[in-house]
């Protein structure tokens, strides 16, 4: 029999020296959790040591990512390849202990977790993923999907607002193998909680339709054992339990203090906590009896050897079914995809239609959803202005059982001559007045696997959301953001709602791709590189107001981020070009009649389009000089702030450094300038310079 008391000792043991070590961390919630990661882990979590990427393990994200310390203890101490010698070296340089931690630096990790409140977040949007999945793929007889997701959280993830936000849609999506462990210890940063944090967590989490129990003794691993077995027999609705624990636990100066929080617990107490610990070993040191408590592998090697017979069976009974969950778990695009871009972009170019490029967003979608099962589309409450649903997609409801309500599937798609879930079925979300509980769940969704997921609102709410698309960029995520209502153009909402600063602001964001397409054809092009790019977010910045077809000799170079889009005889201008306008967007109409304008005048300019300047950014030198020569000044217009096109060795930016007005769009496009005579009298000025 496992010795519990051993090995939770072994956890906060290993937490107080690598701070100690580091001279930096967080040594008392690994030291409290301590019990509450016994119960879950040595008795109930699914997973495999040996193979952190098996399709069906248990999630578990620890959402109060400033206990690091605690799942890489866990990650050692269960047999991941993270060896002693990472842990002594927790948040030094190039190791895999961060300070947080991050997925895809550390064997087991699921989700990056720091920012409190978004690993919460996360795990609804990994238990949607199951959830989906399971409803999908599943059969009578044949269960593929059936996996649990486990977050540990604190007061700090509570606090937050969008625990709020993301545990609102849990409730109502009835995630029921959604399991959450609240670290109740009552002790933040600045001392006890209890004068600035007075919510009753538990009639919360009943207000949102979850399953509340406790308050536990966080430090009884029976009593918390007991409560995780009975969240997991619950069938409709998701589970918290109040774990009440006492941070540093077993520190005799430090226990249920600040002081226990943020900062090593120094030599002397350290040597008193052993001590009152009854843990004679020296640092770093586990008896190897404690390993062999809680190693995992040969369990997880089972556990992983049944789901594979599993799979087998399932694959026989349903080869179409197992192939295309296959390839969604690996993230592959279906073989055909490259073609239905190609097709989707050639179509936008042959229609030549003028729409607001939010519509063009939507007729591109309308190809995408239907060939790709995995994309799961929303919007923040804006559906009919971003414009995200589509003809394949269907509103994600549940049944009062918890169920997801599902289309059926023709008898023919069955092996056994019955309607049944519809093969690859598309959902729609309705996330509410949600962005940043959106843009973090759709982060879990993408860390899950099997879903591609996008989501809709104005791109002025991407500051509410911005966090969360910084953290798919750090994650290296396929999530695409729909951000309509792009600049002053919207009109009569007011500066409230138009985007000046957005793009700009976005662009700085390593890592993230951001699109501003100028017509049907960049748009579907920007959607199939986004979809096509596995390991980068992208931002799609969309018009409210219609846009012409900018006509265009072909559609090779628009993927590359910016490219010529009209040169002097295009415009009946026999002349070498004597100035560059860039444009992106909206803009990019204005640029082409201000070369109009120009070439009456003898004055032979250049338009480039630039819908990406982050994938133009990539391009290699030599495709950077064909599309902007050096000898040429540059002008650049957009309707944002101008600092970031500065990097372009512009001349001049017809740009706004201020906020809009209310009003009528054209009314604005004219106080503000953004017109064809004031970008070529610009472009006149620069040349008489």
């Amino acid at each position: 029999m496992a010795n519990a008391s051993l090995m939770a000792n072994a956890i906060r043991a290993l937490a107080m020296d690598a701070v100690q070590q580091a001279n930096s961390g967080h040594p008392g919630a690994p030291m409290g959790m301590a019990d509450m990661a016994v119960a879950l882990w040595g008795r109930h979590l699914k997973h495999n040591p040996t193979n952190p990427q098996w399709m069906d393990r248990d999630r578990f994200v620890l959402s109060n990512g400033h206990a690091s310390m605690l799942l890489y203890a866990l990650l050692h101490l269960t047999g991941y390849e993270l060896p002693l010698e990472e842990l002594k070296n927790f948040r030094k340089l190039h190791s895999k202990t961060a300070g947080h931690p991050e997925h895809g630096i550390t064997p087991g990790v699921e989700t990056t977790t720091g920012p409190l409140g978004q690993g919460i977040a996360n795990a609804v949007g990994m238990a949607l993923a199951e959830k989906l999945l399971a409803a999908e793929f599943n059969r009578d007889r044949h269960t593929l999907v059936d996996h649990h997701t486990y977050a540990f959280i604190g007061d700090g993830c509570l606090m937050e607002g969008i625990s709020h936000e993301a545990c609102a849609l849990a409730g109502a999506w009835k995630l029921n193998k959604l399991v959450v462990l609240y670290d109740d210890n009552g002790i933040s940063i600045d001392g006890k909680v209890a004068p600035w944090f007075v919510d009753n967590t538990a009639e919360r989490f009943r207000a949102y339709q979850w399953n509340v129990i406790g308050p536990v003794n966080g430090h009884d691993v029976q009593a918390l054992d007991a409560a995780i077995a009975k969240a997991k027999r619950n069938t409709d609705k998701p589970t918290l339990i109040i774990c009440k624990t006492s941070i540093g636990k077993g520190s005799p100066n430090r226990q249920d203090t600040a002081k226990a929080h943020g900062e090593p617990l120094g030599a002397s107490e350290i040597a008193l906590t052993r001590e009152s610990l009854g843990w004679p070993y020296g640092p770093f040191e586990i008896p190897a009896e404690v390993y062999s408590d809680w190693d995992a592998k040969a369990a997880g090697a089972q556990n992983e050897a049944e789901w594979d017979a599993r799979m087998a069976a399932y694959a026989e009974a349903y080869p179409r079914l197992a192939a295309d969950f296959k390839r969604r778990m690996a993230g592959e695009l279906p073989k055909d995809f490259a073609q239905v871009a190609v097709d989707a972009a050639i179509e936008a170019h042959k229609k030549s239609e003028t729409v607001a490029s939010r519509k063009a967003s939507q007729i591109a979608l309308e190809a995408f959803t239907a060939a790709l099962p995995e994309l799961i589309g929303g919007s923040a409450d804006l559906t009919g202005s971003n414009l995200t649903n589509t003809a394949s997609t269907t509103p994600l409801r549940f049944a009062n059982n918890g169920s997801v309500v599902l289309p059926e599937a023709p008898a023919a798609e069955t092996t056994g001559g019955a309607a049944a879930p519809a093969i690859g079925a598309r959902f729609h979300i309705n996330y509410g007045v949600r962005e940043f509980g959106m843009a973090a769940i759709m982060n879990g969704l993408a860390l899950h696997g099997g879903y591609i997921p996008y989501g809709g609102t104005f791109l002025t709410f991407s500051d509410y959301s911005r966090n969360a698309l910084r953290m798919a960029a750090l994650m290296k995520q396929r999530v695409v953001h729909v951000f309509t209502h792009d600049s002053i153009g919207l009109g009569e909402d007011g500066p409230t709602h138009q985007s000046i600063e957005h793009a700009a602001s976005l662009r700085l964001i390593p890592g993230l791709d951001v699109w501003r397409p100028a017509d049907t054809a960049e748009t579907a092009i920007a959607w199939a590189v986004a979809l096509e790019n596995r390991d980068r977010p992208s931002a799609l910045l969309l018009s409210r107001q219609n846009l012409p077809y900018a006509p265009k000799r072909d559609l090779g170079d628009i993927s590359r981020g910016a490219y010529v889009l009209s040169e002097p005889a295009d415009v009946g201008l026999k002349k070498k070009p004597q100035a560059v306008l860039i444009a992106t967007g909206s803009e990019v109409q204005l640029a082409l009649k201000a070369q109009q304008l120009l070439a009456a005048r003898k004055i032979a300019v250049r338009v480039v389009s630039m819908p990406s300047t982050n994938a133009f950014d990539r391009q290699s030198l030599a495709y950077k000089k064909s599309v902007l020569p050096a000898a040429l000044p540059r002008v650049a217009v957009e309707m944002g702030v101008t600092d970031g096109w500065w990097k372009y060795g512009c001349a001049a930016v017809v740009g706004i450094d201020r906020y809009g007005e209310s009003a009528p769009a054209p009314e604005l496009f004219e106080y503000f300038g953004f017109t064809p005579e004031n970008v070529a009298d610009t472009v006149r000025a620069v040349l008489r310079r």
